[in-house]
């Protein structure tokens, strides 16, 4: 499995996965894939973290803006992306961390990214464009409608509003996709 998050779909082994941190579903097709992927020893993840509920929207907390910044931070400087990922969903919804707070979250980030650089980038909006393109990326030029969703060789797999992807959902889509 490669951790690449700028990739572009090459091969046709090649899944795009997109998500967000702080969507529960998220969080669970992201445990089912983790638990699958020993079985598609070929195939390649490509993370696609996006925002379900972007800025300004009050109405849907907690928003995932920065720890999505803070991944592309963490594929900029070679962290283990699936380490990544598991950490910050497990911040988000096991230890219920204010991610929308860049002291709080730049500290639960420390065992895996340099906290400094990372308060630096976070605070100065270094990813915020990067975050705004695959925003784009996701539901303008991937046409994905509801997350987590998968794209793969012109083949789609989105979510069910508040049902998600069953586990078998997700192992069909990667084996027609092999």
């Amino acid at each position: 499995m490669t951790n690449n998050a700028h990739s572009n779909v090459n091969n046709f082994n090649t899944v795009e996965f997109f998500f967000d941190y702080a969507c529960p579903y998220c969080y669970e097709t992201y445990k089912a894939i983790v638990g699958i992927l020993q079985d598609f020893p070929d195939t390649q993840i490509l993370w696609r973290p996006c925002e379900a509920h972007p800025r300004p929207s009050d109405h849907h907390r907690p928003h995932s803006d920065l720890c999505i910044q803070a991944m592309f931070f963490a594929a900029d400087n070679s962290t283990d992306l699936q380490q990544y990922h598991t950490l910050v969903f497990s911040l988000i919804h096991g230890d219920r961390i204010d991610a929308e707070d860049i002291t709080t979250l730049v500290q639960h980030l420390s065992p895996i990214l340099d906290t400094n650089t990372l308060r630096q980038a976070l605070s100065g909006g270094v990813y915020a464009q990067v975050l705004r393109d695959a925003n784009r990326y996701a539901f303008e030029e991937s046409d994905v409608w509801a997350i987590p969703a998968f794209r793969a060789n012109g083949q789609k797999l989105d979510a069910v509003i508040d049902i998600g992807i069953t586990k078998e959902q997700l192992q069909d889509f990667l084996n027609k996709n092999r």
